[in-house]
């Protein structure tokens, strides 16, 4: 194919791929209810079940502080236009998570031609993995990380004279950047996997930058999780496991790809011998 027709095809590619969020979105914009009361505004809410399990925890370990979002946050519309436009981004976003498997689908079947047949061997099941990692991703911000955000960020106050009335726009551009950020945090697997196989990043280097990599995590979990080990804990140690897993997979890809290696070079000789 010539560099104009890879464009087209790819143009293709990423038409599809619209059409699916477009698909997602409108499903999501006909449930508003749904979408917004059980969904997006849940967690601000006493009986989210975050909220009620650590409220029982802090009953049994006498530690009250764990008990969170028993006073839900005042949320409040400044804009003659900013619940419509609100209605209409959350729409988008909730069509962009449903249709990421669909997405990456449709990138994956344009790069794959690209591949040698042992490449796309290594890469069997990407898709899948990929879409598994983004999901649990984004349960794990919106059932861990966004209520303790919620819960320190619309607890906090500089002074006792002034009061907390967030702007809906705020609140939900908090809950979708977290659910966000985190399911694109859990690919690190799937990009550490492809960076090690085309010797990017080694396991060697991971090792050596883990101290560092600890040091980020705690400061993140520190910022956004109330002033408790309980929650502290909860979590840094799913994205400490995370990145060690990552070192794994790359140690795993280094030496798979050494045997390969090897044996192509076994083949060769092998090859050459039986000419001669």
């Amino acid at each position: 194919m010539t560099f104009l027709q890879h464009l087209e095809e790819l143009r293709w590619h990423i038409i599809k791929s619209l059409g699916a969020i477009v698909a997602g979105a409108v499903v999501a914009f006909i449930f508003k209810d749904f979408l917004f009361d059980r969904v997006i505004l849940a967690p601000n809410n006493p009986g989210f079940i975050t909220n009620r399990l650590l409220c029982r925890l802090a009953d049994a370990v006498n530690a009250p502080v764990l008990c969170i979002n028993q006073d839900p946050v005042e949320l409040i519309n400044i804009k003659l236009s900013g619940q419509f436009t609100t209605h209409l981004n959350i729409s988008i976003v909730a069509g962009l998570i449903m249709a990421f498997p669909y997405i990456f689908w449709e990138f994956w079947s344009f790069f794959k031609p690209a591949l040698y047949e042992k490449e796309r061997k290594y890469a069997r099941g990407a898709v899948s993995t990929a879409s598994l990692l983004f999901l649990t991703g984004i349960l794990f911000g919106y059932y861990i990380i966004t209520p303790l955000s919620i819960n320190f960020l619309g607890s906090y106050r500089v002074s006792d004279l002034v009061d907390n009335q967030i702007n809906i726009t705020s609140y939900i551009g908090s809950v979708t950047s977290v659910a966000l950020s985190a399911g694109i945090i859990f690919e690190l697997p799937i990009v550490v996997f492809f960076l090690a196989r085309i010797g990017v990043v080694t396991p060697e280097f991971m090792r050596k930058y883990r101290r560092h990599s600890i040091v980020v995590v705690l400061l993140l979990a520190a910022v956004i999780t109330p002033p408790d080990v309980f929650s502290l804990i909860l979590v840094v140690i799913p994205l400490i496991l995370l990145y060690e897993v990552s070192i794994f997979i790359a140690a795993r890809v280094i030496r798979k790809r050494a045997e390969d290696d090897a044996a192509d070079e076994a083949n060769e000789a092998n090859r050459n011998s039986e000419t001669t």
